[in-house]
Formats: structure tokens, C-alpha cells, sequence
């Protein structure tokens, strides 16, 4: 088997603030695993948050690469992959659950077993910035089908902003993500103030979990932890605190991990939103596949760039698509003029 991996960078329609960081671009690493002649492809971003930048992630792969190069088949390589920081490990996950779908012809969900896969509304985000531009952008992704919004909150004049967005977009379904930005009493005040809201997201710093269970008694929406909920130990420590948990692939270590979360959340009767990092088509693929298993799909991260260098798995109107293709199903669009490295 034989690893490669390419760098390029991804630049977002227009800068991105939430409640604590502005962002215009971010880079991207596209991971291969090549075996017997068939590509499996997988993308980890770089994310200040979670510690990753260009050098470490391509160190780590320069690290795996004689793991990879030792293995005779890719169940060997899952079964021997060394510990890796999530972002990365979910690459090589969706490259290797990618390549075994390539060889077997069918597309990733029914590798997994999930014979059904169907046309599911995605929530597109809309950044922390004035009323007024809030209400413009809320009312232009109406018109181009989108039936659920994601507002970016955590300052002074979120009230004045979530009202807007709902004026502006009256049918859509409203999330909201303060990226723990309030304060548990902020949340109780804002909230009670604001009406036909969704789900609230990670509204507290997270390590709160006392704060948790005493929003989720005040709290007239859906309480879903994000930050809070990175492992299968987390989920059941969240159990009876919070409604749901945001699982991203990024933050868990991929698709295989992301199964054993939401099984997890389903036997602690928490319902899951599938949410993503800004990313490509590539990036946001693997989670495309898993939708079946959720309530809220936040998918959107491919839609929040200038120029999505892959293909495939659609948004662009509100509803995520799948082709039916074999493995993650998507494309290049274009070339990213990255270099690939060993």
C-alpha cells in the first residue's frame, strides 16, 4: 500500500466571524491510499482550534507513510493505525473506507450497511455580522431553497440579529450556536426573547456540565453540546444533560468512530446533529453518508467556499445530494495546484 498527500488552500465567499474567531481561509491536506491499483481519498483541514497546521499534519502522514507501505490490505491498516489527532485520522479513515467501496463498487453508505440513502436539507451558516446583513443573506438563501439557517451568535446585538434573520427567512428552521460564547443566564435571557428557534448549540465554554443540566431545565429549545462531545465517554457523561450532540468526523477521528457516537447517543436517548469544518466536497463527504442517523444535518462547509475544488455530494440549493457513485461519490472540480508530497 502507498500513502500520498497534497496541500492547497481553501478560501472562503467572504470572511466568517463567530463568537470567538474571524476566519477567511484555511488549508487543506487531501490524504491517498493507494492499493492494487485503486485510489481512496480523504481531507483533513488545518484548524487553530484543534491544533493542526500544514506542518504538523503533513509530518504525522510522513510518519504513517512506512505503517501504510508494511500493509499487505486496507482492514490491516485500520486495525494497525497508531494514535492520531482526530482531524487526521479521520482522512485516513475516509480514505480507507473510500477505497474499500471503490473496490467493491458501491457507494460508502451501503459498505457501511445502509442500503437507503436520501436527498436531506443541509443548514448553511450565517456569520456573526450586522442585523441588516443578516437579513439579507437569511432572505437570499430562502429564495435558493434553503429551509434551515445556522445563526452564528455570541454578541451584543444577537437579539436584534435572530430576529431579523427570521423576518427576513419566516419558513426556515433556526439554529443557533453562540460557540460557547454566553453564559448560562445570557442563554435563558436571550432565548426566552427570541421565538421559532430549532436547537441552541454549545451555547456555554465547555467543561460545564453542571451549567448544562441547568439550562437544559429552563431552556424552551433543544440543547445540543458540540464542544463538550468529542468521545463515546463524553456522550455518556452527557446523558440526561443535554438533548443531543453535534458529531463531527473531524472531531471524533472519522467514520468508524463516528458510528460508535451515535450508537452510543441513541442508547442514551440523545438525538445527533451531523455537523463539519469548513472543508471541500472531499472533506464534507464521509459525514454526507451518515445522515440517515440525524436529526439536524449541518453540512455546509463545502458551500461556505469561493471555489470548492470537489464535486459530488450537491447543497448549493439547501438539499445534500448523492449520485449513487461508487465510494464517497464526489470529484475533482478543478485542479487544486497542490503538491503532493511523500
Amino acid at each position: 500500500m502507498k500513502l500520498d498527500w497534497t496541500g492547497y488552500g481553501l478560501e472562503l465567499r467572504s470572511p466568517l466571524r463567530i463568537s470567538r474567531s474571524v476566519m477567511a481561509r484555511r488549508d487543506a491536506v487531501r490524504v491517498v491510499v493507494e492499493w492494487d491499483g485503486v485510489r481512496g481519498h480523504g481531507e483533513v483541514v488545518t484548524s487553530q482550534y484543534y491544533g493542526l497546521d500544514v506542518e504538523r499534519i503533513t509530518g504525522l502522514l510522513r510518519e504513517l507513510a512506512p505503517v501504510v507501505a508494511d500493509c499487505a490490505d486496507p482492514a490491516e491498516l485500520r486495525e494497525r493505525l497508531p494514535e492520531l489527532p482526530p482531524g487526521v485520522l479521520a482522512a485516513v479513515d475516509a480514505a480507507l473506507h473510500d477505497l474499500a467501496a471503490l473496490r467493491d463498487g458501491v457507494p460508502v453508505h451501503v459498505s457501511l450497511g445502509i442500503p437507503q440513502w436520501t436527498d436531506v436539507p443541509t443548514a448553511y451558516t450565517i456569520g456573526i455580522g450586522t442585523p441588516d446583513d443578516a437579513a439579507a443573506e437569511a432572505e437570499a438563501l430562502a429564495v435558493r431553497g434553503f429551509t434551515v439557517l445556522k445563526v452564528k451568535v455570541g454578541s451584543a446585538d444577537d437579539i436584534a440579529r435572530v430576529t431579523a434573520v427570521r423576518a427576513a427567512a419566516p419558513d426556515a428552521r433556526l439554529i443557533l450556536d453562540p460557540n460557547g460564547g454566553w453564559t448560562a443566564e445570557e442563554t435563558v435571557r436571550v432565548v426566552d426573547r427570541l421565538t421559532g428557534v430549532d436547537a441552541l448549540e454549545q451555547p456555554i465554554p465547555p467543561g460545564h456540565r453542571d451549567d448544562l443540566a441547568w439550562l437544559r431545565e429552563r431552556c424552551p429549545v433543544p440543547l445540543i453540546a458540540d464542544e463538550d462531545a468529542a468521545t463515546v465517554a463524553d456522550v455518556r457523561a452527557l446523558a440526561g444533560l443535554v438533548d443531543g450532540v453535534n458529531v463531527k468526523l473531524a472531531k471524533c477521528g472519522g467514520i468508524t468512530a463516528a458510528r460508535e457516537v451515535v450508537d452510543v447517543a441513541r442508547e442514551c436517548g440523545l438525538d445527533v446533529m451531523l455537523g463539519c469544518l469548513v472543508a471541500s466536497s472531499l472533506g464534507i463527504a464521509p459525514a454526507v453518508h451518515l445522515t440517515g442517523y440525524a436529526r439536524w444535518v449541518d453540512l455546509d462547509g463545502h458551500l461556505l467556499l469561493a471555489d470548492d475544488p470537489w464535486t459530488g455530494i450537491g447543497g448549493e440549493d439547501g438539499t445534500l445530494r448523492l449520485a449513487g457513485a461508487p465510494g464517497l461519490g464526489v470529484a475533482p472540480a478543478t485542479d487544486s495546484g497542490g503538491v503532493v508530497r511523500r
